[in-house]
């Protein structure tokens, strides 16, 4: 089974803050709806996964009185994060792992996460600190990616060779699962195909690597890629879409308390 190689999720996104934004086109998008459907609320909140700041700018605009703390497992999108963001006040920089905060216990009433705790191993201790953290009565709210992520990239790769060229997301019946486990017992759980259209194969590969989000888990292809094999995976990816170069994004959006 792939597990996700912690060290090259942070030296992914650490390689990719200067960049980031101007792939973050689709992490926008749900950034703006995850926050329409569970406005924000709370006294002192926590974007977990910040990145560059886009969701923790809109959390702080739409709670001015509010402090925010932005954290991310990589230093430099928090110093990305830091430029974008200063003209705005009450909000604190921390860089630490989501799997492992260091905040005192109750101590925040909201945590947000935009597209980042997919690339969190093991959900169930995740959410059990989440919970720790969270005020009496505090929310939880999040989208992540599902299993039909780039399912066309993985079908196109899987006639090239064997090995797990694509990341792999938690089911919606997992997440459930490992909130439940965490103690969480109001679930509200929603899902979103975004299907993007993309020039050429090549520039969804740009965009994933732009964004940090290339191949992640320890079953990825430890040597260099062919220009054959490249070739290949374009050839059967374009049979796949036809002229269109289609990819799916299945996204969850879920608020929990």
């Amino acid at each position: 089974m792939n597990v996700l190689d912690k060290r090259w999720v942070n030296r992914s996104f650490a390689a990719a803050a200067k960049q980031y934004d101007q792939f973050a086109e689709l992490q926008r998008q749900v950034g703006s709806q995850l926050i329409e459907r569970f406005p924000p609320s709370a006294i002192q909140g926590l974007d977990l996964g910040a990145g560059t700041g886009f969701l923790t700018k809109q959390l702080a605009l739409s709670q001015p009185d509010a402090e925010w703390i932005a954290l991310d497992l990589a230093l430099p999108m928090l110093h990305v994060a830091r430029e974008n963001l200063k003209a705005l006040h009450n909000l604190h920089y921390l860089c630490a792992d989501a799997e492992a905060l260091p905040l005192r216990d109750e101590s925040v009433g909201q945590i947000y996460s935009n597209l980042a705790l997919q690339w969190c191993e093991h959900l169930a201790v995740l959410f059990a600190d989440c919970r720790r953290v969270l005020k009496p009565g505090g929310q939880l709210v999040f989208s992540s990616f599902g299993p039909d992520t780039l399912k066309e990239l993985k079908t196109a790769w899987s006639k090239v060779d064997d090995y797990a060229h694509v990341n792999e997301f938690k089911s919606a019946d997992a997440i459930v699962a490992a909130l439940s486990q965490a103690g969480f017992k109001e679930i509200q759980f929603e899902t979103t195909v975004f299907e993007t259209a993309y020039p050429t194969v090549m520039h969804l590969m740009r965009e994933l690597k732009g964004l940090g989000a290339h191949h992640v888990n320890s079953g990825r292809k430890r040597g260099p890629t062919t220009s054959q094999q490249l070739q290949a995976m374009i050839a059967a990816y374009q049979e796949l879409t036809g002229d269109s170069v289609l990819a799916t994004y299945e996204v969850f959006k879920v608020g929990a308390r």
